[in-house]
């Protein structure tokens, strides 16, 4: 039987040798060390699944420094913000259905104006945060 959880407070980590593993609750930013240790043995090929509601935009940058990350929209309207090696920004509006890839070592965050639901799969390995 199939093990049921929410992808909102459970997130997924897809590992080496085609496994799906469910992780404990999100706890917010300080989760990903934890995370980071649980999954280290997947290395770069390890991938995050989580799914996150959101009606603010972030307060904080993060990057991905080991694989692309895939932001999948599946309601409201969202808008991506990447800071490009050159310092300058780059703006990607998403709504509903919409998808777009951040590239591995591009920080980026993200902007609302109202409630949103958003896919994300992220290579997790070594991911950085700081202050917006």
């Amino acid at each position: 039987m199939a093990d049921r959880h929410s992808l909102r407070t459970n997130p997924v980590h897809l590992g080496l040798d085609a496994r799906a593993i469910s992780q404990p609750e999100f706890t917010g930013l300080e989760w990903y060390a934890a995370y980071a240790e649980r999954s280290a043995d997947d290395g770069r090929e390890g991938r995050l699944v989580a799914l996150h509601d959101f009606s603010e935009s972030w307060t904080s940058w993060e990057m991905h420094p080991h694989g692309d990350e895939v932001v999948v929209c599946l309601s409201g309207a969202i808008t991506l913000v990447q800071e490009m090696a050159d310092g300058s920004h780059t703006q990607t509006p998403l709504c509903a259905g919409d998808c777009a890839i951040h590239p591995a070592g591009v920080w980026h965050t993200t902007d609302a104006d109202g409630p949103a639901s958003v896919l994300f799969i992220t290579a997790g390995m070594g991911t950085q945060h700081r202050e917006r």
